[in-house]
């Protein structure tokens, strides 16, 4: 099944929409803090944006011919580093707009800093722009026409030799 560019341009504006929807919730988020329902919704919005991110990428890896061959351990060669970062992000981004949540809901009047809090907020930010970096690389690395053609048994089988 080869990757038609049609179908690479909208799965790439997909993940770029995706990519600054995030984006702009990491900004505005720490802007509505003192409206719950903002916040609960900004929330929601962007786990919902990351899960369908993930689920894009992984539709672009199934759609390869290496996966459709049995060769997943190649792509999890390439891509291991990428999806580890993902995971790490998302569940940073959950436990810090979960615990900004939870502080805020109980003193709407006042927020209070944490030392944990405050140092699970920086590490977030700090891993922000390598998330965002590894998944931009990832999305434009899997439109490789090397994944979608019969050269990795080949590859392989000479490699082997």
């Amino acid at each position: 099944m080869k990757l038609t560019i049609k179908r690479y341009r909208v799965m790439l504006a997909l993940q770029t929409v995706l990519f600054l929807v995030d984006f702009f919730i990491n900004i505005f988020s720490v802007l509505v803090r003192q409206n719950n329902g903002l916040s609960l919704i900004l929330l929601i919005i962007q786990c919902a944006c990351l899960v369908i991110s993930l689920g894009t990428l992984f539709v672009s890896f199934f759609s390869t011919y290496a996966f459709q061959a049995g060769l997943i351990d190649l792509l999890y060669e390439k891509f291991h580093v990428s999806l580890l970062i993902f995971l790490l992000y998302f569940f940073m981004t959950i436990f810090l707009q979960i615990w900004f949540l939870v502080v805020q809901w109980n003193n709407t009047a006042k927020f209070m800093w944490t030392t944990p809090l405050f140092i699970l907020f920086i590490g977030q930010r700090t891993l922000t722009p390598i998330y965002y970096y590894f998944y931009k690389r990832t999305s434009l690395r899997i439109s490789d026409p090397r994944f979608y053609e019969d050269v990795w048994n080949q590859n392989r089988i000479e490699n082997s030799q």
